[in-house]
């Protein structure tokens, strides 16, 4: 799910979707508008399930995409080609890939609590829980 969104209201840290891909952005520069023309911003970010680099340009009132993330705990249930999930509130069994972050992947264990996030019907597990 995402939500629309202005260009010019986009600010770093925050997220938005190119190509349709989910992105952080990470830079964001606006130009003053001119004698005949609207405020211009260009951006950067950075994907966040591939890691590629993204930019975007346009007027600062061009509609966006911006990608609802919702950030849940669960269980690591096994490991084999995926990692198999059970949400702590809903009790159901997603399938995340496994991280491409070795210390994050290194850590998963059948049993321990994860915070997995799902951005456009797509799952990323973010970081193990200590509990």
């Amino acid at each position: 799910m995402s939500k629309p969104a202005d260009l010019g209201s986009i600010k770093e840290g925050g997220n938005i979707v190119i190509d349709g891909e989910p992105c952080r952005v990470v830079e964001v520069e606006k130009s003053k508008p001119g004698k005949h023309g609207s405020a211009k911003v260009r951006l950067v970010a950075i994907g966040i399930f591939d890691g590629v680099k993204r930019s975007l340009v346009g007027p600062a009132d061009q509609r966006v995409e911006v990608p609802i993330i919702e950030k849940r705990t669960g269980q690591v249930v096994s490991i084999g080609e995926t990692v198999s999930v059970m949400d702590k509130e809903t009790l159901e069994i997603v399938e995340v890939p496994i991280p491409t972050d070795e210390t994050l992947a290194s850590k998963l264990e059948p049993g321990i609590t994860v915070e997995y996030w799902k951005v456009l019907s797509r799952y990323l597990i973010n970081q193990v829980r200590s509990e």
